[in-house]
């Protein structure tokens, strides 16, 4: 979640440049994008924000609505129903924001929902929401002075990765909910000096946990070891400037990754970097990317992998909003043969 003006540098530039000469950038199996469409909109004046993605088996996506406090559901023909409303609380007083804003979102195999609750009160932290909808129940309390943005789930070892973007660290909250831990913290994931938003975007992913920072443009892999403790913190990929919230397109490590500067992009496994989506194609202030596969038997038979890419637009930044939900078509080989899409098994890309 971001919303100070994109400055443009000509380092940032040069950046852009190198990664679309660098000589390893383009493989045969590199994903491509295709048929982007916008299938939603929603109401700026009504503070529907979309801000983060949970998807569900048959192609509907769950999303926060920050400012208006909601989470929806969108069918695939953009069609979209109230599932809850976070409380109101009195004085909200979170970092940077005016008011209260509901954030990161993910969804458990048995369909149930959960998503962070940004207050600057008690009320701040993570919030369980059945899987056909109903009232939120607060289930782990985060500190009133943090802003819990990314949320990501692993059901494996049954825990809630929180990125906070105020305080810098990424927090560890048991799945059946209870009292929250730091599980990661150091420079990488803290805001620079006067700036607003350390780590922010969250996945769990091949034995990590990667995290995105703002104000830093990088892309961060923090290895799980196996007492479950924080290994090294890695910088994966640098330059994204303004990114916030991603999504692994396979089994390997190559991410697509919003930028809040009308942007997406394909970030491979070496780092490097190319745009594949731009405010033309429909963005308008995106903060997170969803993958969902979609293969038919001949596809299989070609291992040849088809999925749907979901983007939400906040329009935070933009003087005429247009916030709304864009799809698109993703193409690449299926190296793996086995047509898995997220590499987690959680469904959430």
């Amino acid at each position: 979640m971001f919303r100070l003006p994109r400055l443009a540098t000509t380092a940032t530039v040069a950046a852009a440049a190198l990664t679309l000469l660098a000589p390893t950038a383009a493989t045969a199996a590199e994903p491509t994008l295709s048929d982007p469409r916008t299938v939603a909109h929603f109401n700026p004046s009504a503070g529907e924000s979309p801000e983060n993605i949970a998807l569900e088996p048959d192609g509907s996506a769950n999303v926060t609505l920050s400012i208006a406090r909601q989470v929806v559901r969108v069918d695939k023909h953009g069609s979209h129903r109230l599932l809850a409303v976070l409380p109101a609380v009195q004085n909200p007083r979170p970092p940077v924001f005016s008011g209260a804003v509901v954030t990161g979102i993910v969804r458990a195999k048995d369909g149930t929902l959960y998503v962070n609750y940004a207050t600057g009160t008690s009320e701040t932290g993570i919030w369980r929401i059945g899987p056909h909808g109903g009232t939120p129940v607060q289930i782990a309390q985060l500190p009133a002075d943090s802003l819990p943005n990314g949320l990501a789930l692993d059901e494996k070892l049954g825990v809630f990765y929180v990125a906070d973007s105020h305080g810098g660290v990424v927090w560890r909250v048991p799945l059946r909910g209870g009292t929250a831990t730091t599980w990661a913290a150091g420079t990488a994931l803290q805001r620079l000096s006067g700036g607003f938003f350390g780590a922010n975007g969250i996945k769990v992913h091949n034995g990590a946990v990667w995290v995105s920072n703002t104000d830093r443009q990088t892309l961060l892999r923090i290895p799980v070891r196996h007492d479950g403790v924080a290994g090294t913190i890695e910088t994966r990929a640098t330059g994204l400037a303004d990114i916030d919230d991603f999504a692994f397109t396979g089994q390997d490590d190559t991410v697509l990754a919003a930028l809040l500067g009308d942007e997406v992009a394909l970030v491979r496994p070496n780092g490097t970097h190319v745009t594949v989506l731009t405010s033309p194609d429909g963005l308008s202030s995106p903060t997170t990317v969803a993958v969902l596969e979609q293969q038919d038997d001949k596809e299989k038979k070609e291992k040849k992998e088809v999925k749907t890419v979901y983007v939400t637009s906040s329009s935070y930044l933009d003087l005429t909003p247009d916030p709304n939900l864009l799809t698109a078509r993703l193409d690449h080989d299926d190296d793996n043969g086995d047509g898995n899409g997220d590499g987690d098994g959680d469904g959430n890309g």
